[in-house]
């Protein structure tokens, strides 16, 4: 009988799998570091390749420090930092580059251009509840297609796609590009793209055009709790992805602010 959960935290510096009973005690935990990559002034990047291989290491790794496998295993959840952009192929599950993640400034030409067209810096705010500025993920997702070789054009025709580190793992999870993995992102994490209406909790069309992002290439916003999918092979394998959360939502949540007017300060 299932009776516990596992929690994949994928951070900024490291990736972790913890394992939890029914009470909320923690069983086990394992911890990965990976790669801080910085180009040049201003532009920080992460391999998504060694974060998913790292992610299948420590749900390994919870599980055997716990003496457990997947049948015990209700469900998993998935929390990570937010902002950090990938743009990936999938029809063969490689990145067409380095993710870029949410500290890099190198969208701050694009941010311009775009406060130009009329508004400033609030051009969006109404609808998305956020200002122009590089560290959302909407400019990143501009600046791939525009220098990456051949992006744009396969962008367009439908051969790209874009997550966040939390659509990146899911769609690994949930079978990737042999078993057809769930291409979804939650409403936390939509709401840190600059590309959501918060009104309606969909992508707004004519800010994906202005920013010239293609909508085939946006994951489908769901919920921060329910069924995505189930994890397709792995130490994981036939266990149900349940949950996904913003890391900063998440720890709202975990810091039991329930109440309109409550704050975390962490």
């Amino acid at each position: 009988m299932a009776e516990y959960i596992a929690s994949i935290d994928q951070g900024t510096t490291s990736t972790r799998c913890m394992i939890f009973d029914k009470s909320g005690s923690v069983i086990a935990v394992d911890q990965k570091e990976h790669e801080q990559i910085f180009p040049r002034a201003g532009w920080v990047e992460h391999d998504a390749t060694e974060i998913w291989n790292n992610t299948r290491d420590v749900i390994g790794g919870a599980l055997a420090k716990a003496n457990l496998n997947s049948d015990n295993i209700d469900a998993v959840g998935i929390t990570n930092q937010r902002e950090t952009a990938l743009v990936w192929d999938k029809t063969t599950g490689e990145p067409v580059c380095n993710a870029i993640v949410w500290q890099d400034t190198r969208t701050q030409k694009i941010c311009d251009e775009l406060a130009d067209l009329g508004g400033g810096a609030e051009r969006y705010k109404a609808k998305v509840g956020l200002p122009l500025a590089t560290y959302f993920s909407g400019p990143k997702v501009r600046w791939i297609l525009d220098n990456v070789d051949g992006a744009r054009e396969k962008a367009e025709a439908g051969d790209l796609v874009f997550g966040n580190m939390d659509t990146w793992l899911l769609w690994n999870l949930t079978g990737g590009v042999e078993r057809g993995g769930v291409h979804v992102t939650d409403v936390t994490n939509a709401s840190r793209t600059m590309l959501m209406d918060l009104t309606t909790l969909s992508w707004d069309e004519e800010i994906a055009a202005e920013m010239k992002i293609p909508m085939s290439m946006l994951p489908e916003i769901k919920s921060s709790s329910e069924v995505y999918g189930e994890c397709q092979g792995g130490a994981l394998r036939g266990t149900p992805v349940a949950g996904i959360l913003g890391d900063q939502q998440a720890a709202t949540f975990g810091q039991v602010c329930f109440e309109v007017g409550t704050a975390k300060n962490t």
